[in-house]
């Protein structure tokens, strides 16, 4: 999937080299305080879990209704782009699904790009049906849905967890960790890896978490993991890397969590997350994470 390229290239260059529909993108220069590398703006957003019908509701959460309020604060943000954490679809991934969430999303696509994994509840094939533009010519490992993209100083690993449409687990199989481990060994820029599920051992989880870390593990290069699916909003460190859970868009499953997006700014050094919540529990909402690598 693509995400952000840099220099700015003009609108026909990024589709042709991103196959965005209907995105734009302009890097507007911004100093730092220390100089160097602009930071990068980014909306992070996971777990959006639309239906096709509008008015479902669960835990007392309208799906639709929380994208509807999110997408504006998103397009008001002062943000390079957008990644969004899988789960896109209510459970099952439905064609029906992914053309609201593609109607809901149009003015952060015509804002900038947006980059987009896939989670458990969503469905490889109807999710390139309603985003032909983002399916590759030649996918660089078969029947996932993966990319690297550099942008502010970073280099983004997108990978695809999707084992079958409404499966809990998740797997990233052989052939997307050895295309992984060539890809980190082809550059030592810091680098953010960007996939849906939580990366713990229970039977819901990335059931190869384990040896994806046994990849990442000489690559001391990747300095953070972004993930979804347990709509729960926490940063954590394994292996002196940290772990960025985004909380879900659509509904938590837990009281105590928020339910929103996180508006990021990218440095090679390290990230600030400050959670925009709209639901849920709303106490930590505008609050800062400033988590820092070397």
């Amino acid at each position: 999937m693509p995400l952000l390229l840099s220099p700015s290239p003009t609108r026909r260059q990024f589709l042709a080299a991103a196959g965005t529909a209907a995105v734009s993108l302009t890097f507007a220069p911004r100093a730092r305080a220390q100089g160097g590398t602009s930071p990068l703006r980014l909306a992070l957003l996971s777990d959006t879990h639309i239906p096709a019908d509008a008015t479902e509701t669960y835990r007392g959460f309208s799906p639709v209704e929380n994208l509807t309020k999110v997408v504006p604060q998103v397009v008001a943000a002062n943000i390079d782009g957008t990644l969004l954490g899988g789960d896109l679809a209510r459970l099952k991934g439905l064609p029906e699904d992914y053309a609201r969430l593609k109607g809901l999303l149009a003015p952060v696509m015509a804002k900038g790009p947006v980059g987009m994994v896939l989670g458990n509840h969503d469905h490889r094939a109807n999710f390139f049906e309603a985003f032909p533009a983002l399916k590759p010519a030649t996918a660089v490992v078969a029947n996932k849905h993966t990319a690297t993209r550099e942008a502010g100083g970073l280099r983004f690993v997108l990978l695809d967890s999707l084992l079958a449409p409404d499966v809990t687990p998740g797997q990233l199989g052989n052939a997307q960790r050895a295309w992984l481990a060539k890809e980190l060994s082809a550059s030592a820029q810091p680098t953010v890896i960007l996939v849906h599920h939580t990366l713990g051992t229970n039977d819901g989880e990335l059931m190869d978490a384990d040896r994806l870390f046994d990849v990442l593990r000489p690559h001391r290069h990747v300095k953070a993991i972004v993930y979804g699916h347990s709509h729960k909003y926490e940063v954590i460190e394994r292996e002196g890397r940290q772990l960025i859970n985004l909380p879900a868009v659509g509904y938590n499953f837990n009281d105590n969590e928020p339910v929103g997006w996180v508006e990021s700014v990218w440095t090679s050094e390290g990230v600030d997350l400050t959670l925009r919540a709209i639901g849920g529990n709303q106490s930590a909402n505008g609050q800062t994470t400033s988590v820092h690598w070397e």
